[in-house]
């Protein structure tokens, strides 16, 4: 006898403020059915978010569409993860054109039916939800090979995070868990708002009046989805993100976001130097191509800035012999000159720079160097340290941006050149866009908003910053820095960045709560991406300066605990323990021959995006297909597994964490079990390493805990505490 076709709704939250937007759902037979059915007949094929923004408040709709693979009709539960902070001010659960009302149910009954399903499906990825509400409805029996769409309306606050308005979305249980494909993001007022940043995902945007639409740009990227919405007021908007794992110093990322104001940045005069390589090389469209892109830097500058255009083949010319005005006459008589270029011999690499570091900027006024080349110095001085040494010497306050033009190019010397001088090398492939990438970088410094940064906290002590020297900021283009802090005074306090403007110095403060220890947390992506950065300039002072042993290890730690590969992972992440320095595989420098060439540049090109990070997909081993990590052990090979900020190998059929000693007390809990579900709910920084099975160990600082069949089921009085103790003291 089939289920009667009736509607029983149970909501299952927690009244608390609502504070990001929850995840996805699943479907859970209510019953056995007198036909047995395979598990898992009923299957979500597909899911869409829209999210409406006006103001501050987000009204979001979630629909989810579910099949009935099985054989005969299934009845089910409908459940949904919300926050445990969550509260509606505006709900409903529709069914078609049907709408289901619930009651809501309290926190200790929403445990205890999450429990139960834990226990009774034995499926570790809904760990990784415990502690949060549910919404649960029995909505319908599904008949076999039937589609049936659920769609949920609620509204929510924005977190306020400084300057910016954050918007989050959970995307559920289990390690591949992601944003769906149909995610958008409507914004009303886009005015009220700079560019979107998201530190999770790739998004792109777009206005339409004054409406902003976002959508996520790469749907393969998996876990929790962020969105920071920067406030368009005054001339910097600051933002800032704290996380502290549980026993460490934290992390924080701090987002600075120019204003729109056209007239807080323009005023801000420069000094520019364009250096353009004719050698024989550069013939055809590439100088056609490089020539056009001058053209279009001069035509940029501004009537307060300063120009110097230089040539170089076998020997160097330049345009005058000292600073012109950027006056309209002065810069299409300069422009003039660029077009009439041509090619000539060799490449005097040293003596172009040379001449353009001859004359330094003005006081208070942003020196820029923009150098662009397509081959290895053979003119003059034509070893690359050396070059770089005296660049080095002789640079002063000047920013220097170099382009590399095809694969000839020696990348450890356009590396040296900008590492240090607050600029960036961009490589253009064969037969890439030289006018494009240039105007990319012209625009970008025609509107600089301040100068020398520094970063100070109030009463927390901020350091290891990523990256290490911080660039300018110029308006339109957000800058992330991220960072660790250490500090024994907790709550809010306040960090303040500085910076020069004309000549004088400029205060902007933001503020966050610090010394919030959690596991892991809403924001444990800023562990990772600060983990990535640091090792994209570990990675990058390696190939730049030869290794040592220090940097050698901290690579290698880095790369163990957070699952970051790099070109040197692949070597080093070796048996846990083990660091080797083997000559042949590390030499203390490139040698020439590895300078230049495809592979030369696309190692430059990816230690650039790593260090520069702003999505953990490019940079992250994660997902189901990437968490498995082959790696050298003795011969053999072993697999690894980061779950948050841990690193795991197998090992004796366990999964087990690369800090756990022998020396370490071993405490086994059966999974599952009373006892289990009481760890987790005391060490909450538990849940990710509990979704590996069939067995996991945990390393704390005086005790490791051990997940496995036959362990403890219950506690006795005052064991857990005394556990607990042991694990994080």
């Amino acid at each position: 006898m089939a289920p009667p076709r009736h509607v029983l709704g149970v909501l299952s939250v927690l009244l608390l403020p609502l504070a990001r937007v929850a995840g996805q759902g699943w479907i859970e037979p209510i019953r056995p059915l007198p036909v047995p059915m395979p598990r898992g007949s009923i299957v979500k094929i597909r899911s869409a978010v829209q999210v409406a923004v006006t103001g501050r408040v987000a009204r979001v709709s979630v629909e989810e569409w579910f099949r009935n693979d099985g054989a005969t009709l299934d009845e089910a539960s409908y459940l949904y993860p919300l926050p445990g902070e969550a509260t509606f001010s505006d709900f409903s659960l529709w069914q078609g054109d049907r709408e289901l009302k619930g009651e809501p149910m309290d926190a200790a009954q929403a445990r205890s039916i999450y429990e139960e399903i834990v226990r009774r499906k034995r499926d570790p990825a809904l760990i990784e939800l415990a502690g949060h509400g549910l919404l649960r409805a029995r909505v319908f029996p599904i008949a076999a090979g039937e589609t049936r769409k659920i769609t949920l309306r609620y509204t929510q606050l924005l977190d306020r995070v400084g300057d910016a308005w954050r918007l989050r979305y959970v995307a559920g249980a289990g390690p591949g868990a992601a944003a769906p494909r149909g995610f958008r993001i409507a914004v009303d007022s886009a005015g009220r708002f700079g560019e979107p940043y998201s530190p999770t995902h790739r998004v792109t945007s777009r206005h339409d009046g004054d409406r902003l639409e976002i959508a996520l740009a790469d749907t393969t990227a998996r876990g929790d989805f962020e969105l920071f919405l920067p406030l368009a007021r005054g001339l910097v908007g600051m933002s800032l993100v704290t996380n502290q794992p549980v026993g460490e110093d934290g992390f924080f990322m701090l987002l600075l976001a120019p204003g729109t104001s056209a007239t807080a940045t323009q005023s801000l005069s420069r000094d520019v130097v364009a250096v353009l390589d004719v050698s024989g090389s550069m013939s055809g469209e590439k100088l056609d191509q490089a020539r056009a892109a001058l053209v279009q830097l001069l035509g940029g500058l501004r009537t307060a800035d300063r120009f110097r255009v230089i040539s170089f083949g076998s020997g160097v010319r330049r345009y005058a012999t000292g600073w012109t005005p950027g006056n309209p006459d002065s810069i299409r008589a300069a422009q003039d000159w660029v077009r009439h270029l041509d090619t000539d011999g060799g490449t005097n690499i040293a003596g172009a720079l040379a001449e353009a570091l001859a004359q330094p900027p003005r006081e208070g006024a942003l020196g820029v160097i923009v150098f662009l080349t397509d081959g290895m110095p053979t003119v003059g001085e034509t070893d690359p340290e050396r070059i770089a040494e005296q660049a080095d010497r002789g640079r002063g306050p000047f920013r220097v941006f170099a382009f590399g033009i095809g694969y000839d190019v020696n990348t450890y010397l356009l590396d040296r050149l900008t590492e240090r001088a607050r600029g960036v090398t961009e490589y253009i492939q064969p037969g890439g866009d030289i006018e494009q990438a240039v105007g990319a970088l012209a625009a970008k410094i025609s509107t600089p908003v301040l100068t020398d940064l520094a970063i100070r906290g109030d009463g927390v002590e901020l350091y290891d910053l990523q990256p290490q020297g911080l660039p300018d900021l110029f308006a339109g283009d957000e800058l992330v820095v991220f960072g660790r802090y250490r500090g024994e005074e907790r709550g809010e306090r306040s960090v303040t960045v500085t910076g020069r403007r004309n000549g004088r110095e400029e205060r902007f403060s933001t503020t966050a709560r610090f010394g919030d220890e959690q596991a892991g947390g809403s924001a444990e992506y800023v562990q990772q991406l600060w983990a990535a950065r640091k090792a994209g300039a570990l990675s990058r002072e390696i190939r730049l300066h030869g290794a040592n042993p220090e940097i050698v290890t901290e690579l290698k730690r880095l790369a163990l605990r957070y699952g970051i590969l790099t070109e040197y992972t692949s070597y080093l992440v070796q048996e846990p323990g083990v660091v080797a320095a083997r000559s042949d595989l590390m030499p203390p420098r490139p040698a020439p021959a590895d300078q230049a060439g495809a592979a030369a540049v696309g190692r430059a090109k990816a230690e650039k995006r790593m260090a520069g990070s702003l999505n953990l997909d490019a940079v992250v081993v994660t997902g189901a297909a990437a968490d498995s990590i082959a790696v050298a052990e003795r011969g053999g090979a072993t697999r690894t597994q980061r779950v948050g900020g841990r690193m795991f190998t197998w090992r004796d059929s366990t999964w087990t964490d690369i800090a756990h000693s022998d020396s370490l007390r071993l405490v086994t809990i059966a999974p599952f079990s009373d006892a289990y579900f009481a760890l987790l709910r005391v060490l909450p920084e538990l849940r990710g390493p509990a979704t590996l099975g069939p067995a996991v160990l945990v390393a704390g600082r005086r005790v490791s805990l051990k997940i496995a069949a036959g362990g403890k089921t219950t506690w006795t009085d005052g064991e857990l505490a005394a556990l607990v103790r042991d694990f994080r003291s």
